[in-house]
Parts: C-alpha cells; structure tokens; sequence
C-alpha cells in the first residue's frame, strides 16, 4: 500500500534557483583555495612530493612513494591524475597544475550531487500530496527546486572547505563517491538505450573510489547499492500499475550493480589493495569515552548545518525510510560515518558523508516548519556576519596596526610575517561582502515561498567566509600552513649544488624541502657520502643508531616560526678521522 507523502508542496514553492545565481554559488566556493597559494602542510604537500617523484623516469606508478617512504593514503589515482597534471602542464609551477584535476573533481562532486539529489526527488515515494483541486508542485519542477536545496547544503557543510581544496587522495574518494551515488540514484530513469552513462558512471565511481585507498567502502556501497535496487524493484515495482518492462529493467540494476561492485573487488585483490585499517575507540592507548567525544564533537561541526536536516528528513519520511530517496543516501552516509568511528583519518571519511547527508537534508525542506526555517535564517545570518567581521577587523589589524590586540596576537601567532596588500584580493573581498548583504536583504524581503531558501543563507554564508579567508587572509594563512619559510631556511644553510641527507624527516617536510629548497634529497645510512645531513629534532635521539655521529659536526638549528615542534638540525660532514669537538655537538632537545 502506499504510504502518505508528508511533503504538501504548491507549484509556487518550486521555483528555480536562477542558473547564474547557482554557478556564481559553485565558482566562488571552488575556485579560492586552489589558487594563489604553496601547498600546506601535512597531507597536501606531502601528496605532491609523490605526485612530483611520479614523473621520474625511475617511479613506479603502482607502488607511489617519496623517497622510499609511503604516505598516509595507499592510493593510485589521485597521484597518476596530479602526476600526468605535471606533464601535461609544463608551462605551469607544478603546484598549480596538480590543482587542476582536482578541481574538476570538486566540480564534479557538486555536479553529481545536483544529478543525484534530483532523480532521487523525481522517485514516485518523494512526491509531494496532490491537491484535492490541483496547484501541487509539477515533479519536474519539484526535484530541480530539491536538488538546488541539495547543492546549497553541500555548500554550506563546513567540513567540506579545507578538505575539498586540498591535493589529497580524500578529494578523490569525494568525487568517485558522489559519482557512484549519482549512478545509483538515476538507474530508474535510464531505459535500455541510455543505460551506458549511468553503468560507466557506477564503474568509474567504485573503480575509482577502491584505486584512491578505500576498496573496503567502494564493496560496502556497492553491496548497499544492490540492496536499495532490489528492495525497490520487489517493493516500489509491485504497485498497481508497475509494467513487465519495469521491472526487467530494475533487475538488470540489480545484476548490473552487484557485477560492477564483483569487479571492482576483483580488481582491488589483483592490485593487492586491501589494507586493515579499522581501529576501534580506545586502542591508541586512550580512554575510549575520551575518543568518542571527540569523534562525536567532530561530527557535531564537520556536518553542519547539513546533520540536524537529514535527522529531521528521517523523522519526517519515517513512513519511507525504505525508499529509494531515503535509503540510498541513508546507506552513503551511514558506511561514511562507520569510517569515521573505525579508522584514524575520521575527519578525512567523514568527508565522504557529506554529499548524501545534503541530499537527506534537501528532502527535510518540504517538511520544515517556518519558524524552524526562520531559526535557521536567524542564526545563520549572526554566526556568518559576525565571521566576516572578525575576518575583516583582523585584516585591517594586520594592515595598519589599529586595533592593536588583534595586530599583536597575529605577531605573536606568527613572527617573522609581513602583511601584504593585493588590490586583487581586496577587490574581491569586497565584492563578496557586498554580495552577502544583497543576499540577506533579498531572502528577507522576496521570493519567501522557495522550498530552498531556507538553505540560501548558510551556503551564501560558508562561500562568504571561505573566501574572505582564501583573499585577505592568504598572505598570513600561507606563511603559517606552508613549510616553506623552514625549508628555504634549510636551503640557505647548504649548497644547493650537494646532495643532502635526511634521518627523520616525514615526507611532508621532505616534499616541502624538495619544492621550496629545491634540495636533492637522499635518506640518510652509514654508506651514504652526501655533505649535509637535516635531521627532524624529534628523531635526534636515534640518530646515532643510523649514520656515524663523528662524520658529522653540527651546523645549526632551524625553527619554523608559527610551530616550535618543526625544528630541524642540519649537520655538515667533516673528516672521517676527526671527531666533531664539544663545542660542535648538537644540542638536547
């Protein structure tokens, strides 16, 4: 029997978002982040050291290393896509060139959310009431206006900023996620003859999503995936009305599905990518009530506003919890969320949650009350206006001194930084602000009866805040995030013309040391004949066990100067008959 929609929708609540409103969303939130900066620290330079060693004649693509060393991330893709970047591109700075292809995957993210949340709106359970004497929302109509809404929640998810601008195999693993969750979600609307997109969509998702270090999760979305289409091809298909041909079609899902996800399992043991990573709460040696508050912090942040949505959709759309546009998004999120909660880089799983969880929360508009929307409005509107202010008080601090306490707190965060003044930046900065009071004037005078509006402030918001971040702050931001003022600290103590030793140096301060000293690097054992040793001050105590200590006599230590535990020691090697003297001996750390 089918079961009573709670969404009671009028066709004057589905007006479209205006398509240049939507690109203009996309653009300003993709593209500050990629440029005008070095890669940060850990996880983004260190990732480009890899993709950097992959274009030597002598790298191995199905083993990326640096230098010997793995990364945190057993991936494939993500490395080839920046490494091909950087020999594609020549003519541009290597940092630059890997950021393009995952700009196309941020792209693709907020493109496959759109296609995902709307076929998942256009399921016959999704559909708003009709109307005893029609106006009810047309259903074409109805799902462009949900998946806008989707989008926007996407948009306005903080945990997705940092992460979704970073050259990280955890960009990857968004995109191919959200790819195969469009796969999945279109399948009832791709007859015969257009069923190639959608399975090629489905392949290059779960292919891709097991090739950049998550094969176990790419399985269980897979299997999850089988299970909705079955579920609905038994239940969704056995209304009245349901033809032969429908449901032929939603078994070749069925099998369609569960092949690709036998494949890419296939796939992942042939290329011998299954890791054990799970680690339960409690098992680094903490208390495990200290790990889940963490987590459940974490969670509490990284997902909003898009968390308390998609709880209210499940209560909302509790008589549907097994269709399609609930289940399917359900299952994302939770494995996403199972992760977290099982494995170390929980922010960076957690990342993967955040496109289905803004399609739960799209489908919670159609239910919200208004005073729960003007709750939103209200909160958005303070939270995001008193962030641009603090962003722009701290500029103007940072520019003329006044006010004092911000200037000197951003001294002291960060000695050795000289602000810098870009009338390009500035501009920009300008316009946005601009931008966001045009906005809250509009969503507070007109067009009220848009189902997403009330998702218009908190995207608009989060973009605002990105990127006043990513222009006025970028200088200072830069200065603190890269290794490059330790590392061209180090290259001017050596000659850059000598090969140079490292004992303890993670491959992110390696890669850093590459890039921006622009220093060969060679890791460090008593047959190694290089004039210059950088030791990692934490690895000082071992260091006797890996080189001969009086080959080598101490130079200096050099400090990065928005972080004390940085510091580095460089070495110089002296005569293999002459100790180095007391005086020479590197210091305790």
């Amino acid at each position: 029997m089918k079961k009573p929609s709670p969404a009671i929708i009028a066709q004057s609540a589905v007006r479209r978002l205006p398509r240049w409103a939507l690109l203009l969303f996309c653009m300003a939130y993709i593209v500050p982040g990629f440029l005008g900066r070095g890669p940060w620290k850990n996880e983004d330079i260190a990732a480009f050291g890899v993709m950097r060693e992959l274009t030597s004649a002598a790298a191995n693509w199905l083993q990326p290393q640096l230098l010997g060393q793995v990364t945190g991330f057993d991936a494939l893709v993500p490395y080839w896509l920046g490494a091909i970047a950087i020999k594609i591109l020549p003519f541009l700075d290597p940092a630059l060139a890997v950021r393009i292809p995952f700009m196309l995957l941020l792209t693709l993210t907020l493109l496959a959310t759109w296609y995902g949340v709307y076929y998942l709106a256009r399921s016959p359970q999704a559909q708003p009431v009709a109307f005893a004497f029609g106006g009810e929302a047309n259903s074409v109509d109805y799902a462009r206006a949900i998946a806008d809404a989707g989008v926007l929640a996407l948009i306005a998810s903080l945990g997705l900023a940092q992460f979704s601008h970073e050259t990280t195999p955890a960009l990857a693993q968004l995109g191919f996620t959200t790819l195969a969750f469009y796969a999945m979600a279109s399948s009832p609307y791709r007859r015969a003859t257009q069923i190639i997109g959608p399975a090629l969509g489905l392949l290059i998702g779960l292919a891709g999503l097991a090739l950049s270090g998550a094969p176990t999760l790419a399985l269980l979305l897979g299997v999850g995936g089988t299970l909705v289409e079955w579920t609905h091809r038994r239940w969704g298909n056995s209304a009245k009305g349901a033809d032969a041909a429908s449901k032929r079609h939603s078994w070749h899902w069925v099998l369609l599905i569960a092949g690709i996800t036998l494949a890419v399992s296939l796939l992942s043991s042939g290329l011998d990518l299954w890791r054990w990573r799970i680690q339960l709460p409690g098992t680094d040696g903490q208390p495990a009530w200290n790990d889940l508050k963490s987590l459940g912090r974490l969670l509490l942040w990284f997902t909003w506003p898009a968390w308390p949505l998609a709880l209210w959709t499940l209560w909302g759309w509790r008589r549907q919890l097994a269709s399609r546009h609930v289940a399917l998004p359900l299952w994302f999120a939770g494995m996403a969320v199972v992760s977290t909660l099982t494995t170390t880089a929980s922010d960076r799983s957690l990342l993967l949650s955040l496109p289905p969880l803004a399609a739960l929360a799209a489908f919670a508009l159609p239910t919200l009350k208004r005073s729960v929307a003007s709750l939103i409005d209200w909160f958005t509107l303070l939270f995001f206006t008193g962030c641009a202010i603090i962003i722009w008080v701290i500029w103007i601090a940072m520019q003329t001194g006044v006010p004092r306490q911000p200037a000197a707190n951003v001294a002291k965060l960060a000695p050795g930084f000289e602000p810098s003044f870009s009338l390009i930046a500035f501009t920009a900065a300008v316009a946005a602000t601009l931008a966001w009071a045009w906005l809250v004037r509009w969503r507070t005078g007109a067009h009220r009866a848009a189902i997403w509006k009330s998702l218009v402030l908190p995207a608009g918001g989060a973009t605002l805040c990105w990127l006043l971040l990513m222009t006025l702050w970028m200088p200072l931001l830069d200065y603190a995030r890269s290794l490059g003022p330790l590392s061209r600290q180090v290259a001017s103590l050596v000659d850059k013309k000598s090969c140079v030793e490292i004992y303890g140096v993670g491959s992110a301060q390696a890669a850093a040391l590459q890039y921006h000293g622009q220093l060969e690097l060679r890791q460090a054992t008593p047959q190694a004949s290089c004039p210059y040793l950088v030791v990692d001050i934490a690895a000082q105590p071992s260091l006797s066990a890996a080189v001969n200590l009086p080959d080598w006599a101490f130079q200096a230590t050099v400090r990065k100067p928005t972080d004390k535990t940085e510091n580095m020691l460089v070495y110089k090697r002296v005569s293999r008959n002459r100790p180095a003297s007391p005086a020479t001996a590197p210091p305790r750390p």
